[in-house]
This record gives structure tokens, C-alpha cells and sequence, in this order.
């Protein structure tokens, strides 16, 4: 026997959106969805390693009977959890009550940004059939998670062997990723950090932003290094030569000998040496359209490589590429897996927390914020200064496709 509250606003007509009501005698002892802490813990790791199904099996194998639907639930539940309390900490970042740490200081950091993709499901209406049956029809489209991955690096420009990387993402869109690295960047404590390394490929609503991310984290600029994936930017040459010549053999010789000039840091060169071989090519050719890419982000000084070798800094975005795979294609992407956009970002944050080793730190800060506010309001709203930041990026986005051979030549000036 336990008290129970219910809401204020209860009228007897249902739930409604103040939602269900509280039984306090439990909640003081974290109890939850019915489950103990460690039951539902034990839950959410299982589920975020595995799909449903092989979850129950090695629950059943521990000893620990459920049904499909409890452990739905209950890992839905901690998922919610876990986003309400990083929901309430960015809240407190944006405001500025949000103290910043020190695991960082006096150390090499790196961050790697991408997109990933998924399948959300979206209910379009709702059929009733018979009785209380009820049919949902719904559509599937691929939604792009945004993903970012925080890691220590050592003078050679990798991953510190026994360090815990921060894995996190969303799919409330490129504002609110760049927010979450800007507050992780700050709780680590990156404003102290020897140097901070942003890693991506030429997506422009990553650069468009990083200059407000620095200047949140109030970040040293001679400390932060812009690097494009090498493996990006050898790929644009190669796409470039590609449409410009069509003998198999001296597009080899010509893809090695660029090739080299670019790890070397000569990208003026490369430039250079493809526009003089797309010379008399049509203004709507390809190869302008690489030409541009390569002399947007070598004017930026995200080409370098020599110089970022000789400072010990990472050259490609492997980190982040793996973690895309580890992270959402070996769990939320498969044959017939379509999720609801909630459950999606809920079983992202259970995945994070196993795969970057920081499971009981995530688990004990959300346990310990849930007994302040139970409450898992936790969809994202964007700050009113990223807003000329997603205009910002839209035209970097048009401007690095030119259509023109005077559109790239421009760029290059």
C-alpha cells in the first residue's frame, strides 16, 4: 500500500496532457515504470546493445521474467529520462548557471561531426476498426541524425587508449547539435584544453556554426584547428579529375600527383593545376563545382595537412565515421525497424552511454536529476541567436555549388 497524487488538473475525463500522477513513497526510492533503479538500469543497457527480443532472452537467462512490452517500456522510460535531464542541463548552460568542468584542462581534444540515417515512423491518422481496435496508418522517411563525438588525443593525433570519448546527437536538426557540442565542449572544461580540433567533412551547416560554438565555450582561437577529412578532400580531387579526363591512365598519374601536393599542403597548387586542366570545360561542368569546394575550405585553412601533422592533429573524421556505424547503423538502422522520433532519440542516448563506457556516470547524473523533477519535458527549442546562423548556412550551402566558371574563380579570389 502507497499514496498516491494525482495531478492538479485531473478532471475523471482521462489523463490528458498534464499526464499520469505520482506515487511519492516510491519515487523517493527511485522507483519507476513499476522497477527498481537497477532493474531498470539493467533494462536500458540490455536494450541499447541489443534489439528487443535478445534483450528479453538475456534478461530471462539472468533471471528476470518480462514481457516484450515491459521492456519496451521500461527502456522508453530511462531513454525519456535521460533526455529531460540533458534537456534541463542545457537549460542551465544557456542561461549560465551551468559550471564547467576540468576533465579537459591542459589536454589535446578533438570533435568529429556527421549525420547518420534512420527511418521515422509518423502516424498520419487513426482508424477505428472494431470496438476499441484501432488502426494507425503512418508514413517512413529517412530522418539524418546529427552525431558528435568528443574525444582526448595524444601528440600524434590519436585517440587516447583507455579515455572515454562523450558521444551524443539529436534529431532536432543542425542548431541543436552545434548547442550540444558548445555544452559539452563546456562542462569538460575545453576552454583549458591545449587544443581543440574540429574534424568534418564540407558540410556547410557544420562550418557555418563553429564560430558560435567557440565563442560560447570561449574558446582560445590560436588553440582551435579547422580540419577537413583528408578523405573527403582527396575524394573531391578525384571527382574533379574525373570530369575533366577521361584517359584511365593519366587520371591515375594525375590523381597521384595531386595527391601528394595536397598532403603536402599545397592546396593552391591543386587548385590551380585543375583549373588550368578545365580550362575550355563548360560552365556547368563538375569540375568547377569541385574546383569551388577545395578553394572554399583551402582559403579557410582547413587543408593544411602538413601543418596538422606537424602539430600532432588528427587528419580524418574515422572517429566520428565509426561511431556512426556502432552508434545508429548497427542499432537503429535494419530491415523493418522504423521508430517513432521519441524512441529514436531515447534509444540513441541508451546506445551512447554503453558504447562510450560512460554508463553509470550518465545513469547516476539522470537518477539524481529525476529526484529534483520527474518531469520528461525535454524537446529541444532553439536559442533566438542560431537563427541567423541557419540563414548563414543555407547560403554557404548555395555558394558551394557554383554553376559557373566565374562563380569559382570568384570563389577562389
Amino acid at each position: 500500500m502507497t499514496l498516491y497524487a494525482a495531478p492538479r488538473s485531473r478532471t475523471g475525463k482521462g489523463r490528458g496532457c498534464e499526464g499520469g500522477g505520482l506515487y511519492p513513497e516510491l519515487a523517493a526510492y527511485r522507483i519507476s515504470e513499476g522497477n527498481s533503479p537497477n532493474v531498470q538500469a539493467e533494462v536500458g543497457r540490455l536494450v541499447g546493445l541489443l534489439p528487443i527480443e535478445q534483450a528479453r532472452a538475456e534478461l530471462a537467462r539472468r533471471g528476470l521474467e518480462l514481457d516484450e512490452k515491459a521492456v519496451r517500456r521500461t527502456a522508453n522510460e530511462l531513454g525519456a529520462q535521460m533526455l529531460a535531464t540533458r534537456t534541463r542541463d542545457l537549460m542551465r548552460f544557456r542561461a549560465g548557471a551551468f559550471p564547467a568542468g576540468n576533465e579537459f584542462a591542459g589536454k589535446r581534444v578533438a570533435v568529429g561531426l556527421d549525420g547518420g540515417r534512420v527511418r521515422i515512423r509518423t502516424v498520419t491518422h487513426t482508424i477505428r476498426v472494431s470496438g476499441k481496435r484501432k488502426r494507425k496508418p503512418f508514413r517512413v522517411e529517412w530522418r539524418e541524425p546529427k552525431v558528435v563525438i568528443v574525444f582526448q588525443t595524444d601528440e600524434q593525433g590519436r585517440m587516447v587508449k583507455g579515455s572515454r570519448p562523450v558521444i551524443d546527437g539529436t534529431l532536432q536538426g543542425p542548431d541543436a547539435l552545434l548547442e550540444l557540442v558548445a555544452f559539452h565542449l563546456h562542462r569538460l572544461g575545453a576552454a583549458r584544453a591545449k587544443l581543440v580540433t574540429f574534424m568534418a567533412d564540407g558540410a556547410p551547416w557544420i562550418w557555418a556554426r563553429l564560430d558560435w560554438v567557440i565563442a560560447q565555450v570561449k574558446l582560445e582561437p590560436a588553440r582551435v584547428v579547422e580540419v577537413l577529412d583528408w578523405c573527403h578532400a582527396v575524394h573531391h580531387v578525384s571527382l574533379a579529375l574525373a570530369a575533366v579526363e577521361r584517359d584511365a591512365d593519366r587520371k591515375a598519374e594525375s590523381y597521384s600527383r595531386l595527391r601528394v601536393l595536397l598532403k603536402a599542403g599545397q592546396s593552391g597548387a591543386v587548385v590551380d593545376e585543375l583549373e588550368r586542366m578545365a580550362a575550355g570545360e563548360p560552365a556547368d561542368s563538375a569540375v568547377w563545382r569541385e574546383i569551388g569546394y577545395l578553394t572554399k575550405h583551402s582559403a579557410a585553412g582547413r587543408l593544411r595537412y602538413n601543418c596538422f601533422r606537424a602539430r600532432g592533429v588528427p587528419l580524418g573524421s574515422g572517429a566520428i565515421e565509426s561511431t556512426i556505424r556502432r552508434v545508429i547503423n548497427l542499432r537503429l538502422k535494419g530491415t523493418s525497424l522504423f521508430w517513432t522520433e521519441e524512441n529514436a532519440e531515447g534509444v540513441f542516448q541508451l546506445r551512447a552511454a554503453v558504447v562510450s563506457g560512460r554508463w553509470e556516470e550518465v545513469v547516476d547524473h539522470t537518477r539524481e536529476s529525476m529526484a529534483r523533477d520527474r518531469r520528461l519535458e525535454w524537446h529541444w527549442e532553439p536559442p533566438a541567436c542560431l537563427a541567423e546562423l541557419k540563414a548563414l548556412s543555407n547560403k554557404d550551402d548555395d555558394s558551394s555549388q557554383p554553376s559557373t566558371k566565374k562563380q569559382a574563380k570568384s570563389d577562389a579570389a
